[in-house]
């Protein structure tokens, strides 16, 4: 994933920026980068890799090296950013967020046709080219700003944010086509923001002034947001937004991310009681950190004890999802959990996790319990069963559907036959989803295993299901 913050102000706006930025840390461990323009010093930019360290330590010198009154800076799971583009519209830095399905084809088109060319660098993605750089290359094919990055949003197989920082001190900042994550204007005396986030503004003294809609662009100064682009009428905001990656205190579309992880826990403890499983249980518990709020809706609901049976010892260590080798990153996770013996040994558990990918780590975490003595290990998923790799966003590690447990349960069930049945699958009451979560609970060990239905996460984000994109659930997007 990835995240950004801009600052446009009558005053310095480097270190509100610093601190906007430092707010998103938690959507991308890879890269992070900041620019700013000044009249006499010009458009300035830093970009330090964060893998093993955090963005406040690798830019806490940035206000001795960096000053302007307008400022942009992001975090990055992919590619070094924000680039500095110099083209038709003039010098320009830009962030982006999202993924370019079709980045092949683009760069084809465009030095064929064109003549362009792009830097050689070591980036992600199949033709080795920056997102940014591509997405600024799209933008420059037209006459202003505002045309270019709808032509560049009408052209991407994917997902395109786009925040840019102008030679003249104004922003730009454009919400993807479809508003599958979040791009929203906060306002103060001194000036305006742009933010993913919108406690990262709050907390900096802003408010509430604007969420932008789909496909909506936006030029903003120190006094004032002009809309450049008016809102596309279909929207498709990620739902996992609020089932996993989201922060607790963020409100996305009104609806706040904490909030609706209590919610979405009181269902599935109702369905629980409903089909009467799982009953019986001496502690509910979250795996840390984005199942917590999910496992509390479940215990209040339930009138089972919340507890934290381990806990997690996180000074030291990074995010255990940081190394690239898998190995590595489960070694990490394990090494973290510190058990509390008196909350596991004779006891039945019953988790609840954010979501179920893979399933490598969370076996390794049913191991752990039961070493350390518990009698049972039930286990809960916030969200249906992933069934489709993101294809709008790039917060998932995996190349493929086969990666997903899922997927690579219903292949060992019934071969390729099964993909033809993924939506009886993801239904408990059918016989191929109580296979599957059979067949599952024998591989990670589970006494139980039940997915949050589709019908349940709508209702608990509380959002028509026709403006959310659930294509990792059932496909559409």
């Amino acid at each position: 994933m990835g995240g950004f913050f801009g600052v446009a102000s009558k005053n310095d706006a480097v270190l509100d920026t610093f601190f906007g930025v430092d707010y998103h840390s938690h959507l991308g461990t890879r890269r992070a980068g900041m620019a700013a323009m000044d009249a006499e010093l010009g458009m300035q930019r830093k970009i330090h890799k964060i893998e093993n360290s955090p963005f406040r330590t690798k830019f806490e010198r940035i206000l001795d090296e960096m000053e302007g009154k307008t400022a942009v800076g992001c975090i990055s799971d992919a590619d070094a950013q924000p680039l500095l583009i110099r083209s038709n519209h003039g010098l320009y830095a830009i962030c982006t967020i999202g993924i370019i399905n079709n980045s092949d084809a683009l760069v084809k088109q465009y030095l064929s046709f064109s003549g362009g060319h792009f830097g050689a660098m070591t980036t992600t993605g199949v033709t080795g080219i920056n997102a940014s750089e591509l997405v600024a290359a799209m933008i420059d094919q037209k006459s202003d700003f505002a045309e270019g990055i709808r032509f560049a949003q009408d052209v991407i197989d994917g997902t395109a944010s786009i925040l840019i920082l102008k030679e003249d001190g104004n922003l730009i900042a454009a919400r993807d086509k479809v508003g599958r994550i979040p791009v929203l204007i906060g306002k103060r005396e001194d000036g305006f923001c742009v933010s993913f986030e919108d406690f990262a503004y709050k907390k900096l003294g802003f408010e509430d002034y604007k969420e932008l809609g789909p496909g909506e662009i936006v030029e903003i100064s120190a006094d004032r947001v002009e809309v450049l682009s008016p809102a596309r009428k279909k929207k498709k905001i990620c739902a996992f937004l609020w089932s996993y990656y989201g922060y607790p205190t963020s409100c996305y579309e009104g609806v706040n991310v904490e909030v609706m992880r209590y919610r979405n826990g009181q269902i599935m403890a109702k369905t629980d009681k409903l089909l009467n499983i799982a009953q019986g249980i001496d502690y509910v518990s979250g795996v840390p950190d984005s199942g917590t709020p999910h496992a509390i809706g479940y215990a209040n609901e339930s009138g089972v004890p919340f507890a934290r049976p381990f806990i997690k010892y996180t000074p030291t260590w990074p995010r255990s999802f940081m190394p690239s080798n898998q190995r590595e990153r489960s070694r990490v996770a394990k090494m973290k959990q510190i058990p509390v013996h008196e909350l596991i040994k004779d006891k039945k558990l019953l988790f609840v996790d954010d979501s179920i990918v893979r399933g490598t780590q969370l076996r390794e975490t049913v191991e752990f319990l039961y070493e350390n003595g518990a009698k049972e290990v039930h286990m809960r998923s916030a969200c249906p069963p992933i069934m489709y790799g993101c294809k709008y966003l790039n917060f998932s590690r995996g190349t493929s559907d086969m990666d997903l447990i899922s997927r690579s349960t219903i292949m060992e069930l019934e071969g390729e036959e099964g993909f033809k049945h993924i939506d009886e699958y993801s239904d408990a009451s059918t016989e191929r989803g109580a296979k599957m979560r059979k067949a599952i609970c024998e591989k990670l060990h589970f006494a139980s295993l039940e997915f949050q239905s589709l019908e349940g996460i709508v209702e608990a984000i509380g959002l028509p299901e026709d403006e959310l994109c659930t294509y990792c659930w059932n496909g559409k997007g």
